[in-house]
């Protein structure tokens, strides 16, 4: 015989590796069989928003689905903002979590179930005879639609001895969406057509794309029609010839790459829904460009998309080399004649900005330079998040990951690293945050030092402000002592926690990098790198919503 809260944790555990939680009255006995009985790894956070933001790294960061749990009440309500992160970023994961008996509400419960819809996260609740199916059908629904789901435990039927668990099939995969129909057929001849007779044709892809698997097929259809390339953010590096890719796109991206790409007749776009920032605000293509979008979405994503499949990238990518080999369409050429190293050069900046501190840029190019090629990062929400984009070239879109830019969130980094230190366990994963952001997540500074160790660094832009908010409203006059932060010793408290912290002045004191790196990871502590930069540079995206918001 095995309690409710034991099915619940036995199947989930044959589905899922990882877990992330903190402890308390509603999960209690669910973790103790998890425990205890189970083979999955778990890994105690500080605050409840941590176990939800660690599953969610750990899945952009290996494309494997991993779960969180908390207690019920405040232990819940305390998710909610990385439950609509989650959401909004379309990252599949398990909560589990205590609920009200079924008996009804006590005094100090709320509503969870209309608390997690509001943010767009549906609740399945296990019951006497159905808590292993319900888990599986948890676990299937957040793989079939990308989202996180909650799966809840009412707390009087936690401990209810339920019988034998069960063995239940599934859950099911998603089944890749062909581009079957009749009318997408013709759609797709069509677009060969024009990228047959395309001259400057270009080639973007998202974080869909990757999903999707299409890597070697987006190689092939660059090369058949001698395209240029370029991805969104969360697609970094997807296309597997980077010599002719003009690397991210949108206000992260070079100002000569983006020129370039207002070149292109026709730009087909795979797996990015084209939101406000990836177009620059309707300013990524030439009005006379042709732009296509193919998406598993059941419309365009953007009114600037001429023409839409719907169909999974992989799929279509293939079918349209097919018909291009098959019509002996040629190579437009255009790709070999444009040097791509130029047009994805960044300004780098001094060491120093006028007011004497660090220059950001100056700063994050020389760390692009110094930090281990096998890293993995993991940003923060703000201004700041600029320069891990434009210096840190990733390798792959599961080697940068941006937890809180969905949702528009700060605070969410340092929950982060443990999720990707799990996911990514003979990797370095280096945090990039900012001060305010920083600040805010102080609560799992410590479960970023203990579950990455000696294979994380830290680096936290500190210009002692919310440098967005500086940007944006200090600058059209409003009062600015909101929007000021006393300058945080960071350096002090990563060494106070376990790690080893280190204030950053000047260029010279980032050396420490590579002492850092050449020690034996096992010698080795977390590393701090505190970086005492200007606020008074502002980064190309900033500049963009400046502008717009003006």
């Amino acid at each position: 015989m095995a309690h409710t809260s034991a099915h619940v944790a036995h199947t989930l555990a044959r589905h899922i590796d990882e877990v992330f939680g903190l402890m308390g009255n509603g999960n209690a006995y669910f973790l103790d069989a998890l425990l205890t009985s189970t083979a999955a790894n778990y890994t105690a956070v500080r605050h409840e928003a941590g176990a939800v933001v660690a599953a969610d790294a750990h899945f952009r960061t290996s494309g494997r689905i991993a779960a969180a749990t908390t207690t019920y009440g405040a232990g819940f309500t305390n998710t909610l903002t990385a439950l609509a992160e989650a959401a909004q970023a379309k990252v599949p994961l398990v909560l589990v979590v205590g609920d009200e008996p079924t008996s009804g509400p006590r005094p100090w419960d709320v509503d969870q179930i209309a608390m997690a819809s509001a943010v767009g996260v549906r609740t399945y609740t296990v019951g006497r005879v159905d808590a292993a199916a319900a888990t599986v059908t948890a676990v299937e629904h957040a793989l079939t639609y990308r989202v996180p789901v909650v799966l809840a435990i009412p707390y009087d039927v936690a401990t209810l001895d339920i019988g034998e668990i069960p063995e239940v099939p599934g859950p099911g995969r998603p089944v890749p969406l062909a581009p079957a129909t009749d009318f997408v057929r013709v759609l797709l001849d069509r677009l060969a057509g024009e990228l047959a007779e395309a001259k400057r044709p270009v080639l973007l892809a998202g974080r869909g794309a990757w999903l999707a698997g299409a890597e070697a097929e987006l190689g092939a259809l660059a090369e058949a029609t001698g395209a240029l390339t370029a991805t969104t953010a969360l697609g970094r590096n997807v296309f597997p010839d980077a010599e002719f890719d003009l690397g991210v796109t949108g206000g992260f991206g070079a100002p000569g790459a983006m020129e370039r790409i207002r070149e292109a007749d026709v730009a087909v776009v795979f797996g990015a829904s084209l939101n406000q920032f990836t177009m620059r605000f309707g300013e990524l293509f030439d009005p006379s460009t042709q732009v296509w979008q193919i998406d598993t979405d059941d419309r365009a994503t953007n009114a600037r998309v001429g023409g839409f499949v719907r169909a999974d990238a992989k799929l279509a990518a293939s079918e349209l080399v097919t018909r291009l080999r098959s019509d002996g369409a040629q190579s437009s050429g255009w790709r070999e004649t444009v040097d791509t190293t130029a047009d994805r050069a960044y300004e780098v900046g001094r060491e120093f900005a006028e007011d004497g501190r660090l220059d950001p840029r100056a700063a994050a190019a020389r760390l692009g330079e110094l930090l281990p090629d096998d890293r993995v990062v993991v940003s923060d929400g703000g201004h700041f998040i600029a320069w891990a984009n434009m210096f840190w070239e990733p390798s792959a879109p599961d080697r940068l990951a941006m937890v809180g830019t969905a949702f528009q969130s700060i605070g969410l980094g340092w929950h982060s690293v443990a999720g990707a230190a799990r996911a990514n366990q003979e990797s370095t994963i280096v945090l990039t945050t900012g001060d305010g952001g920083g600040a805010m997540a102080l609560s799992d500074l410590d479960t970023a030092i203990r579950s990455a160790g000696g294979r994380g660094i830290a680096v936290v832009f500190n210009d002692a402000a919310y440098g967005a908010e500086v940007n944006l409203y200090g600058l059209k006059g409003l009062e600015k002592s909101p929007m000021l932060i006393d300058e945080i010793d960071f350096a002090a408290l990563a060494t106070a926690a376990g790690g080893h912290g280190v204030e950053v002045r000047s260029l010279a004191d980032l050396d420490v990098v590579e002492e850092w790196t050449v020690t034996p990871v096992e010698d080795r502590k977390f590393l701090l790198l505190d970086l005492r930069i200007s606020g008074a540079i502002i980064a190309p995206y900033q500049e963009e919503v400046i502008r717009v918001n003006s």
